[in-house]
């Protein structure tokens, strides 16, 4: 995007940095979007929806001609259709709750992994194809692939499985014999989902600032070659994609949110790793241990977000899905005004400070709320 708005639009670059900026959006629409999702039966006619909305999107940002049209459309637009991804998250919980396994966290990281795919096969296909056929004709390719997403489910229909706690349930019912009418329950209130979402922007703040950084300190510090530089920013995303399933397995043991929690603090040693190197194996050690940070997250984070709202998972899902490029945009703002006060690659101690917050919350909220998912019945 930002080479787009550059090269195609003529906007500054310091102006094209601040595009992600519109990731702070996300959160409105993705309550907007979750909460309409509470109300429908099915739904995938959400998730669909969602899809054809973020399509034109990217159609329109493709014809964009004035500097102000591609933050008004990912602003408003993108930020939309970015629910599509909560929505489908919420119709495989809803069928999971109505024909359960042993293997739930398994089928969820299994959804995961193909979007993880996806983003790795993504910039690859893209790199070439806009080189080839221009920016342009690329993000018109984008809207193609996302209207393509909606041919293998067809017209299938999900119906939403209404569910309630069992410790939400006896609040209820003691909320009822002192005041005669129905409580919402301790467990239904969405504080501690927002105490969640919270650690996990906290977690992955950094990766704005490694996307950014990383490239630039290995170019104009270390002077490593671009096939060097490429190996380093693709180990994260492959060892990603291969520790899911072992993370979804450990979850299976040891229940999501303590697989998180673990996950966190190796963001912790990741980011110490990126501050502290002074060559391109301790930037390699980093990936490494961010990719075990990533694979938790990718797999299990959205679980933990439903079970710690079994009665709202369209809500909790839409939320989920726009703490990570709200944790995007707060790296962003943030390594904007500390890097020329730290420098590179000093300026990843913050992200690890940060973390390390995240990762003593996390802890908290697996003590405090111990989310799994019991939390499921049916009501």
């Amino acid at each position: 995007m930002t080479l787009y708005l550059t090269t195609d639009l003529h906007i500054p670059i310091h102006l094209a940095g601040l595009y992600y900026l519109v990731n702070l959006m996300a959160p409105v629409a993705a309550f907007l979007v979750g909460s309409l999702s509470e109300r429908l039966s099915n739904r995938l006619f959400l998730y669909r929806a969602c899809t054809i909305i973020g399509a034109l999107g990217w159609v329109a940002m493709a014809f964009a001609t004035r500097a102000w049209m591609p933050f008004v459309i990912g602003g408003v637009v993108l930020s939309v259709s970015g629910g599509a991804m909560g929505q489908l998250f919420a119709a495989t919980r809803d069928e999971l709750s109505r024909h359960p396994t042993p293997a739930n966290n398994r089928v969820i990281a299994g959804v995961r992994m193909a979007f993880s795919a996806g983003w790795i096969i993504g910039p690859v296909l893209g790199s070439w194809f806009g080189a080839a056929f221009g920016l342009r004709t690329l993000l018109l390719a984008n809207a193609g692939c996302l209207l393509a997403q909606l041919i293998p489910l067809g017209l299938r229909r999900i119906e939403r499985f209404t569910v309630i706690s069992a410790p939400a349930a006896a609040s209820d019912d003691q909320d009822l014999s002192r005041s005669g009418s129905r409580g919402l329950g301790r467990r239904s209130a969405i504080t501690p989902l927002l105490i969640y979402l919270g650690c996990i922007v906290l977690v992955m703040n950094g990766d704005t600032m490694k996307v950014a950084f990383l490239p630039l300190f290995m170019a104009d510090q270390l002077h490593t070659s671009d096939t060097l530089r490429g190996a380093v920013i693709a180990m994260q995303p492959f060892a990603e994609f291969l520790l899911m399933p072992v993370f979804a397995r450990l979850a299976d043991k040891i229940t999501p949110i303590r697989t998180l929690t673990v996950a966190a603090f190796l963001g912790v040693c990741a980011h110490i790793a990126y501050a502290t190197s002074t060559g391109v194996g301790g930037l390699f050690l980093g990936q490494i241990l961010m990719s075990g940070l990533w694979a938790a997250i990718a797999g299990l984070g959205i679980t933990v977000a439903q079970q710690l709202q079994p009665r709202r998972i369209g809500l909790a899902s839409s939320l989920y899905s726009s703490a990570l490029p709200l944790a995007g945009a707060v790296g962003g703002v943030i390594s904007a005004f500390s890097v020329g006060w730290l420098g590179i690659p000093r300026l990843f101690f913050i992200p690890a400070c940060l973390t390390a917050l995240g990762f003593v919350g996390l802890i908290l909220t697996s003590r405090r709320f111990r989310p799994d998912d019991s939390a499921f019945i049916r009501e």
